[in-house]
């Protein structure tokens, strides 16, 4: 039998494409490109954690005349952008408008955001100030919830007191010199080759202070779309474009189940500190679910499992939407994992592509537990699952 949040979303369509089409008229920008197809741009040793502390600072102040302000863009917003219909099937219209980065979430998801953040988070002490970057430049699919995602970064640095954040959607601070000033970085979905331009060289210089600065010590946060980069398009030929960037990453897309698909999410490794109140119990979440090519990058014996798709519980309907010709014949769909990469460290979650779980607090405590460790204050094993 059909899922039914097929049915729903076949009703929702019908209904959508009315809807778009008389948007459309007053929609000063063109409509966003459509979602891209199964691989394509979509878009060691074991360590005794130091004690965690629940403590922290008070939250952040609230919503500043600016932030409110900026409310009132929101209805035009949706205006200019459901021209698409994909906000009818489940889909909001990509960040990107008219070649334009949106770097402003919308106000509700804010709410959101901070109206679900748990009171306190068990971090631990930073070891020294910590500065992350957040960048945002997508230059495959852009999808929505990028601004969203950085502005969530922000607000649980400036919550807990562990890190302080800088956002970016520009190449040019993608150099040596600039990285120096900071403990991690973090890829907001970015998609597609986002460090190239039409300068080889300069491209080239940018993918190598990427590399060398995680693997002087610094971290790499990687959320939801970060993996859909640096690969080759189609199914059957879909292979990595920068071996060591797929190699440190742990792999790359090559197809994702579409919104609401709900999964059952297994804790791996209960006892992480970076799943701190989490327990051994599995979840459910409904989210676009990324899955990656099966290859010695995407492999546990690249990385440490902390999440994953308990693939026995998803029905047989769902199983066969994934393309027969790449699916994986393991049936490991790792949600979210760590790794060494040289002295730096490397956190990666898979979910995310609705905002939604953004206001989770599952996921926020996970974030921030990713980023304290990726910065290098939260010790955990991160040797790799599997010999």
């Amino acid at each position: 039998m059909k899922s039914n949040h097929r049915n729903l979303l076949m009703a929702m369509t019908a209904a959508g494409a009315l809807v778009a089409g008389a948007v459309a008229a007053q929609s000063p920008y063109p409509a966003p490109p459509p979602a891209p197809a199964a691989g394509g741009f979509g878009g060691g040793a074991n360590a005794t954690p130091p004690a965690r502390t629940a403590a922290g600072p008070a939250a952040p102040a609230d919503f500043t005349a600016a932030e409110k302000n900026a409310a009132q863009v929101q209805g035009q917003r949706a205006i200019d952008t459901a021209n698409a219909g994909q906000a009818a099937m489940g889909y909001r219209p990509q960040s990107v408008v008219g070649g334009v980065q949106i770097q402003t979430p919308y106000f509700q998801d804010t709410l959101a955001v901070r109206d679900n953040m748990p009171a306190s988070f068990a971090t631990v002490p930073a070891k020294q100030p910590r500065r992350v970057l957040v960048f945002a430049k997508a230059s495959g699919y852009g999808h929505s919830v990028v601004p969203l995602a950085a502005y969530l970064t922000k607000q649980l640095g400036e919550k807990t007191g562990a890190w302080q954040t800088d956002v970016s959607f520009d190449l040019k601070d993608i150099t040596t010199a600039n990285l120096a000033k900071y403990d991690a970085i973090q890829l907001d979905s970015t998609t597609g080759r986002f460090l190239d331009d039409s300068d080889a060289a300069a491209t080239e210089a940018r993918k190598q202070a990427l590399l060398a600065f995680v693997r002087s010590g610094k971290g790499l946060v990687m959320t939801h779309a970060a993996g859909d980069a640096y690969h080759g398009g189609g199914a059957a030929g879909n292979n990595s474009l920068w071996p060591e960037f797929s190699k440190m990453t742990g792999g790359f897309f090559k197809f994702h189940w579409v919104i609401p698909q709900q999964i059952t999410v297994k804790v791996d490794d209960p006892k992480s500190p970076l799943l701190a109140g989490y327990g051994a119990m599995p979840f459910s979440v409904h989210d676009e679910i990324y899955t990656f090519k099966q290859d010695e990058f995407n492999t546990r014996k690249n990385f440490h499992v902390l999440l994953s798709v308990d693939y026995s519980k998803m029905s047989q309907e769902d199983k066969l939407e994934e393309p027969e010709a790449n699916r994986r014949t393991d049936g490991d769909y790792v949600v979210s994992w760590i790794r060494k990469e040289g002295q730096g460290r490397v956190w990666y979650n898979i979910l995310g592509h609705s905002e939604h779980v953004l206001s989770m607090p599952l996921y926020q405590k996970q974030l921030v537990a990713g980023i304290q460790y990726a910065v290098g204050d939260l010790a955990a094993d991160d040797s790799p699952s599997e010999k």
